[in-house]
């Protein structure tokens, strides 16, 4: 594929991945808790690409002050969970992308 053509499209999969990372945590944790080590693998494995292992916590952290994730001590591990906030937040990204799919599509 020519080089040009394959610019915009790295693009696009970077601001709908990396630059959207809180929408895969969130989906990742409603499925349970999580060890917040472990969220970077998982990531990677369900969905295909790797955070920086720094912006994962960044992430993390912003959706906790935001109230949309918790935190519990489970023994020297933090495990964290979504809150009934964050399930919200959730439907509402996968709404925006359903809708903006369907926009595209025309």
């Amino acid at each position: 594929m020519d080089k040009e053509i394959e610019k915009p499209l790295k693009r696009l999969a970077d601001l709908n991945t990396k630059e959207c990372l809180w929408i895969y945590i969130l989906r990742i944790l409603k499925d349970g808790p999580v060890h917040a080590y472990i969220l970077r693998e998982e990531v990677n494995k369900r969905y295909g690409f790797m955070p920086g292992n720094v912006t994962a916590y960044r992430v993390l952290y912003s959706l906790k002050a935001d109230g949309l994730v918790s935190k519990k001590s489970d023994g020297r591990k933090e495990v964290y969970t979504i809150t009934p906030k964050g399930n919200e937040i959730l439907k509402k990204g996968i709404h925006f992308y359903e809708n903006l799919s369907k926009l595209l599509r025309g």
